[in-house]
């Protein structure tokens, strides 16, 4: 009886983490929003959300995880992003840490705005645990597109980031 449910058990994890990191998520659709928000992280988040901007698919844009040190001159330079556009549509968040404190973070930024849809740009790997915490603390209404930025995430990265998710899920059902 302990075996069985210890082998569907490990069978449900393993089909679990196949399809977790097979069937990453995907970049989004040209859909028009009030505004993108930018987790940092790994390469290709900002760019596509400056592409985003430039395209004029939002209007603003958020890049939540800015390390406290960096200077708005400084990320505008390294970014190359005119002053216009930056003084306008760029603004750097400070706050947070994770990707948890990235969604409260986002979260009031856009209650701050009364942004009504918003296009979340993470990595493909991070996109799942990512829109959760979003999910979780995002106003009421806002409608939220995931556009995932492709990678090619290592067998390291996939299996942690699995289990961060699987870990949160649990959190999550225990009301944490």
């Amino acid at each position: 009886m302990i075996r069985r449910f210890i082998s569907s058990l490990m069978l449900v994890w393993v089909l679990g983490f196949l399809w977790f990191a097979v069937i990453l998520p995907q970049p989004a659709d040209d859909t028009r929003t009030d505004a993108v928000v930018v987790l940092t992280g790994s390469g290709g988040r900002i760019d596509h959300g400056l592409d985003i901007l430039r395209a004029k698919l939002a209007p603003r844009m958020l890049v939540s995880g800015v390390d406290r040190e960096v200077r708005p001159h400084e990320f505008a330079a390294q970014y190359h992003i005119g002053k216009a556009l930056f003084a306008c549509c760029v603004t750097l968040g400070y706050e947070s840490v994770d990707t948890r404190s990235n969604a409260r973070e986002a979260a009031r930024w856009i209650a701050a705005n009364k942004i009504r849809s918003v296009r979340l740009v993470t990595s493909d790997w991070h996109m799942r645990r990512a829109a959760l915490e979003f999910g979780q603390v995002a106003p009421d209404g806002v409608s939220v597109i995931e556009d995932a930025v492709p990678t090619h995430p290592s067998f390291s990265v996939l299996f942690l980031e699995y289990h961060k998710l699987l870990a949160r899920l649990v959190q999550r059902a225990w009301g944490g």
